[in-house]
């Protein structure tokens, strides 16, 4: 569909080709994540294996200055599911789910974050919504939170529950959670949605929320199980910040119909 990614996106290489399809793509943006990237691809190949997944797993390596694509050559050597795309340097979270979903070759693609903070056993929540007539399926840690199983600090789960309310009201977005880092497309969706995301960064989630159901995609939230990694390099106060600037940009893009063109 469309015209594949953005213009500067061309230097994106993918290291690894797959011939036949898979059923399913797991997408993992990370950026400096030697330490817990190796532990975090076991559990999520381990995972496919256990459960019988016709899958892939997509490493999107977003300019580290650490090892972390060495990590993941070293791991793909011995795990034939895993492949390495390289961003063209740093630039962003947003960024790199976007290359690696528009990358993806399964029936349905999920991106997750490298912490895996919602196990990635709770991906067969989301694609049993899909199963059920979803176009996206997001996971929340509000429907039910008494699934969290470490909470944020208090300060955190403040900072997170304004955030949340600020952009669901100016968005206008009827989810509980938006930025739960476990969102599941069918291969339809993705290609629509990530050929028009134009936030690179932390804002992007509202604005591929938005995107979605103004091009007429069922969107479902399901209740996920979630813990807290104190790792987490998000800062509510400055990132956040951020994220409402890149409101007011998806807010303008919406007023310019920029999310109404053919795709």
């Amino acid at each position: 569909m469309g015209r594949g990614m953005e213009s500067g996106e061309e230097n994106v290489t993918d290291e690894i080709s797959h011939s036949v399809g898979p059923k399913y793509s797991i997408v993992i943006p990370a950026f400096n994540e030697s330490a817990r990237i190796p532990a975090t691809l076991k559990s999520v190949v381990d995972c496919i294996r256990a459960r019988g997944w016709e899958a892939e797993v997509i490493v999107v390596n977003d300019g580290s200055t650490d090892a972390t694509a060495d990590v993941v050559r070293a791991f793909a050597r011995t795990a034939s599911e895993v492949r390495l795309i390289e961003n063209p340097g740093n630039r962003g979270k947003g960024y790199s789910v976007r290359a690696g979903m528009l990358q993806a070759r399964g029936e349905v693609a999920l991106f997750t974050d490298a912490d895996l903070s919602a196990p990635i056993e709770e991906a067969e929540r989301l694609f049993a919504a899909i199963e059920q007539g979803a176009d996206i399926a997001i996971g929340s840690r509000w429907l039910e939170s008494a699934r969290q199983t470490h909470r944020q600090p208090l300060f955190r789960q403040f900072f997170g529950r304004c955030f949340n309310a600020v952009t669901r009201a100016v968005m206008r977005l009827p989810f509980a959670d938006t930025q739960c880092g476990l969102k599941a497309f069918t291969r339809q969706a993705a290609q629509t949605v990530f050929q028009l995301q134009t936030i690179e960064r932390w804002g992007f989630d509202p604005e591929i929320l938005l995107i979605a159901l103004k091009r007429g995609f069922r969107v479902v939230e399901v209740p996920v199980s979630w813990a807290n990694d104190e790792r987490t390099r998000m800062s509510y106060l400055r990132d956040g910040i951020k994220v409402l600037e890149e409101i007011t940009i998806i807010r303008w893009n919406v007023l310019r119909g920029r999310y109404n063109r053919p795709v």
